[in-house]
């Protein structure tokens, strides 16, 4: 976890991570605005490192739904993810436990169903984005 204070001196070697996490938000975010999620915000950074380099980021956020509050993987980056997934998602499991964290959820493109194959994941919905203007035959 990098303290907030910290934030400034890790992000030049982990944007590009966030920069190609923010390309599978379709225009919703840039590495710009993750940035200022966890600066100013209540987003917390995690790196992923091994003696060489840093391997990886995640963003995580809280969410408090009236029935239970999950840790959200906001956003991850990285190389090598296979590397460094398992003892994070150990350490995330860990923080969303001392959180008070019922689950962990994410929100991502198809191919983390992968990634997170052997970690007990389940799909609980999709998400779909629809235009505002019609383009088909719909309603």
């Amino acid at each position: 976890m990098i303290p907030r204070e910290e934030v400034e001196k890790v992000w030049p070697q982990i944007e590009p991570y966030m920069k190609s996490a923010a390309e599978y938000t379709h225009g919703r975010f840039t590495a710009d605005d993750i940035k200022d999620q966890v600066l100013q915000y209540d987003h917390t950074l995690w790196v992923a490192f091994d003696d060489e380099a840093i391997k990886g980021a995640v963003v995580t956020g809280v969410l408090y739904y009236p029935k239970r509050t999950s840790l959200s993987m906001v956003f991850t980056g990285g190389i090598n993810i296979n590397t460094w997934k398992d003892p994070m998602l150990a350490l995330l499991r860990k923080w969303a436990k001392d959180k008070g964290c019922d689950v962990i959820e994410s929100t991502g493109r198809p191919g983390w169903a992968k990634i997170f194959k052997d970690d007990g994941h389940k799909v609980v919905w999709h998400t779909y984005e629809l235009p505002v203007e019609a383009t088909g035959s719909g309603v």
